[in-house]
């Protein structure tokens, strides 16, 4: 397809170059462990792929997977999205201007997604139970599901994979987390992420099925260090966002982003994450995205209540949803049960939930006591 780096061969897993530390860092193998693990004739063959959400960061997903080789059933809950996708080859409701592979089909039947050789679960982190309890009556047995949403469950704080371990305890269960814009995936503009499984041999079968030249997934066992990078991350991005509605520069920001990553690093090793997990795309690439860039869902939505606009005004406004102000009360509660301190996270959380206004939040974080950097 045009623009989508048509004729780029898709690259196999095992002759990626070798770059031992690097790879270490960001994925928990290195690229020589990988390869000698891996045997390409004892790969699962997974070669249909259903994506379960079709709001723009699925249906990116799903136009990765085409660029990939796979077919694609991309399950939408609404019936518009779908008639867009299959007749005019287009998300025009959350990803519009983007054509879209023509051989993507789009439906509304949960069921007919769930019929495939891996399922990826899109919907956003606070339907992801509902949604996949519905799914399991469908989905075959062993069949491997990827978790793309990013967050923490309300009332609960669990993490979604401990969600999804409720509701699918019979299906290998991986993480895809990361620094990515939709559209810019959707563009077939190049991109890294994290998978994270402790079960690796579909985490094999997975990067294998998932991975292209444009689409590179690195893959690691620390499947919490992954969940908490991707979740705290969209708070600290509203925080940063509010900063810049604020006028406070680009200091500002910088401090924001190097504490907001010691939150996401304090409570990653307290769920028993790894710190490389954090330092790498999962943690620092996916952050420093999401706080530096209006393309960030969180990032604007904290730059619109910088500015003195309500949340309710700026949730009306959107038809997407930005993350961080669902996962904010659930990342303080998660922090509060764990005795981890996140004073930022802690304020993004009073400010949406209307206990602390933007003034009274950045004062209480500015007139802490001073403190070592470390810890």
């Amino acid at each position: 397809m045009a623009g989508w780096g048509s004729g780029l061969a898709r690259p196999e897993p095992t002759v990626i170059r070798q770059t031992d530390l690097f790879d270490r860092t960001l994925t928990g193998y290195t690229v020589a462990e990988y390869g000698n693990a891996h045997n390409p004739h004892e790969l699962m063959s997974i070669s249909r792929i259903g994506v379960i959400g079709a709001g723009a960061w699925g249906t990116a997903m799903a136009q990765a997977l085409r660029a990939a080789g796979s077919d694609v059933v991309l399950w939408a809950f609404e019936e518009e999205v779908v008639r867009s996708i299959n007749q005019a080859h287009e998300n025009t409701k959350f990803l519009p201007g983007i054509a879209l592979d023509p051989l993507i089909r789009a439906t509304y039947i949960l069921n007919e997604a769930a019929q495939s050789d891996a399922v990826l679960l899109v919907t956003p982190a606070q339907h992801l139970r509902r949604v996949s309890g519905e799914l399991a009556g469908a989905l075959p047995g062993g069949t491997p599901v990827v978790i793309c949403a990013k967050g923490i469950e309300q009332g609960t704080a669990a993490l979604l994979s401990e969600v999804a371990a409720e509701t699918l305890p019979h299906h290998p269960l991986a993480i895809l987390s990361g620094p990515t814009f939709a559209a810019e995936v959707a563009q077939g503009r190049p991109t890294a992420v994290t998978l994270a499984t402790s079960d690796k041999k579909a985490g094999e079968d997975l990067v294998a099925a998932i991975g292209s030249a444009r689409f590179r997934p690195y893959l690691t066992d620390d499947v919490v260090g992954a969940e908490i990078g991707g979740a705290v991350k969209n708070v600290i991005a509203i925080a940063c966002g509010i900063a810049h509605g604020r006028g406070f520069g680009d200091n500002t920001r910088a401090a924001l982003i190097t504490r907001g990553l010691a939150e996401i690093t304090r409570l990653g090793l307290a769920k028993g994450g790894r710190l490389e997990t954090m330092m790498g795309l999962a943690g620092l690439g996916d952050l420093t995205l999401t706080c530096t860039s209006t393309q960030s869902r969180n990032y604007s939505l904290g730059e619109a209540l910088g500015k003195g606009e309500t949340l309710q005004d700026v949730l009306g406004a959107r038809v997407s949803v930005a993350e961080g102000v669902f996962s904010a009360e659930a990342v303080s509660a998660l922090a509060l049960r764990n005795n981890v301190e996140m004073p930022i996270s802690n304020g993004v959380d009073a400010i949406l939930k209307g206990t602390a206004t933007v003034d009274q939040a950045i004062e209480a974080l500015m007139s802490r006591p001073f403190r070592s950097e470390v810890g």
